[in-house]
């Protein structure tokens, strides 16, 4: 039972050999209206810093992806007093419609301002979606197969992300800009039929972790950090391994990204299994070594073997963090605080992935890529630290 924001119990255990069902009837509904939100947002990912740059030049177009991440970033801070005040659902709803309508309307004007304007927009609407709608996906997932149900999430989630970058770009060329920009926005409104029939359950006779306490809290900001290293070189891999690989071996870097998904949804899934029968804490480090092992293997980039044998290392550990940390930290606030928890892990998420590609940049145009790699794999390491902490702290201990 919990007393306060903050849950001291172990992590939830079945009680017998019946499992609950996971698949109900809520969480069906819930990932219906997350792949409309994930259509939305990805298939236009690509597509509007291309618009951009035909408007205004590449300026514009990083002038777009920037202030659609700032304002994700920026939503994603409060976003949990949002559900505080007005629950899981109508937030969720709200950040469905301020990702949906502005792409209607993006191509009315190719001004730069009024496309980094919809970007902000969209971009706010982003960050309530995915912390209003992970914190309500959680309360519908049972204890006692939380790992599981968040393998399952990220399955549910990233497919449409994979199939709808491509799909963007190569229908941007067949049907042009406006109708894609509907397409996703379309996406995004049309799921909101399916939050209505969602339950609220944001509970209210506790007051909820904020952010800032959440930080300032050991058993939470420790799986923070140790996903934010992960999280840092999956910026890297992804932005700069194209750039890395020679250009002769374009073709590497295509196997090599899509193995580091594979690998990635693999582990997240295996992870979620053996969390959920063995506890999760303890599979924290070997996911953030088995990740810097990965980035380290990469660093001979001239050899495609490494390349792709380091992506599958790192996908794998990658995989195995993503479940990990989100779960423990799950269990360690009642559900009033899921939020949260969802804040802060996409916090390092985003934040994770927008760091490590800057400053990446300026270390390779010192170093150049194989150290540059080497050097992230080494950085890495600074997160055993908080991982070896985390896991001498007994269960349920905050």
């Amino acid at each position: 039972m919990t007393t306060g924001p903050l849950s001291n119990t172990p992590s939830p255990k079945a009680t017998s050999d019946v499992r609950p069902p996971l698949l109900t009837r809520p969480l069906l509904l819930r990932f219906v209206s997350m792949v409309g939100a994930s259509l939305s947002f990805f298939l236009l990912l690509s597509v509007v810093p291309a618009y951009a740059a035909e408007r205004g030049g590449g300026g514009a177009a990083g002038l777009a992806t920037g202030s659609l991440m700032l304002a994700t970033v920026l939503g994603e801070l409060v976003t949990p007093r949002l559900v505080t005040r007005f629950g899981y659902r109508l937030t969720l709803i709200a950040g469905l419609f301020l990702l949906g309508a502005p792409a209607l309307v993006l191509t009315t004007s190719a001004h730069t301002a009024w496309i980094a304007a919809v970007c902000f927009v969209r971009g706010l609407g982003f960050a309530l979606t995915i912390v209003a709608g992970g914190a309500l996906t959680a309360s519908l997932i049972p204890d006692e197969r939380r790992g599981e149900g968040l393998a399952l999430v990220g399955v549910v989630s990233g497919v449409p992300s994979l199939v709808a970058l491509p799909l963007g770009l190569w229908l941007v060329g067949h049907v042009g800009y406006g109708p894609v920009a509907v397409t996703g926005g379309v996406a995004a409104l049309a799921a909101i039929v399916f939050v209505l029939g969602l339950p609220d359950r944001a509970e209210r006779e506790e007051q909820p972790l904020g952010v800032v306490r959440g930080l300032r809290t050991g058993a939470l900001l420790r799986p923070v950090l140790v996903f934010a290293a992960t999280a840092t070189a999956a910026g890297i891999v992804v932005t700069f391994l194209p750039l890395a690989v020679p250009s002769a071996s374009a073709g590497v870097v295509a196997v090599a990204l899509f193995t580091q998904t594979a690998a990635s949804t693999l582990t997240r899934w295996l992870a979620g299994r053996h969390g959920d029968r063995h506890g999760s804490a303890r599979l924290v480090l070997p996911g953030l070594l088995l990740s810097a092992a990965g980035v380290l293997v990469i660093a001979p980039t001239t050899n495609p073997v490494a390349v792709i044998a380091g992506t599958a290392l790192f996908g794998a550990g990658f995989g195995i963090t993503q479940n990990a940390t989100l779960a423990v930290m799950y269990t360690r606030v009642s559900a009033t605080s899921y939020g949260t928890v969802s804040a802060l892990w996409n916090l390092a998420y985003d934040g994770g992935m927008g760091v490590g590609a800057a400053g990446f940049g300026v270390t390779a145009g010192l170093t150049g890529y194989p150290w540059a790699f080497a050097l992230t794999a080494l950085l890495m390491l600074g997160a055993v630290a908080p991982a070896l902490r985390d896991r001498r702290t007994p269960a349920g201990s905050l």
